[in-house]
């Protein structure tokens, strides 16, 4: 009985051994993946353009699939707040907001060095000059034949 048991042992942790994946390879990052890369690129946002504007809410149906599918309205509102910070402490130093999309990219991106985590699915960060708001912008949805 004994002998079997080892035997068993033996075999299973031969299995196992051969099975598992070194630490360094289940760690190892997707190359395709948006996780942890940054961006700084902000589109000009042009209201008479026709682009649909992200609402920025997780729209999750699917139990399983909710936290993947919330991942992109959670960073959209956490960045879209870090944005309206970095333009209040600009408006309460200035006096006012800035003047132009160029004067938002140099003195609130560029200057305070704010790297933008990439977006999923083609998503895109705009800059509203009127409104004085980052928005995304949601992909085109693809041509029906």
């Amino acid at each position: 009985m004994n002998i079997q048991r080892g035997l068993g042992l033996l075999v299973v942790t031969g299995l196992l051994a051969g099975c598992m994946q070194s630490l360094e390879e289940q760690t190892k990052k997707d190359p395709n993946s948006i996780i942890g890369k940054k961006t700084q690129e902000v589109g000009q946002f042009d209201p008479n353009a026709g682009a649909k504007v992200s609402d920025s809410k997780i729209h999750a149906t699917d139990p399983i699939t909710a936290p993947v599918s919330a991942y992109g309205p959670m960073v959209e509102q956490i960045m879209k707040s870090h944005i309206e910070g970095a333009l209040n402490l600009f408006n309460a130093s200035e006096g006012r907001y800035p003047n132009s999309y160029e004067e938002f990219m140099t003195r609130i991106i560029k200057e305070n060095n704010i790297q933008l985590p990439v977006l999923p699915a083609g998503r895109q960060y705009q800059y509203d000059v009127e409104n004085h708001k980052l928005v995304v912008i949601e992909p085109p949805a693809p041509a029906t034949p």
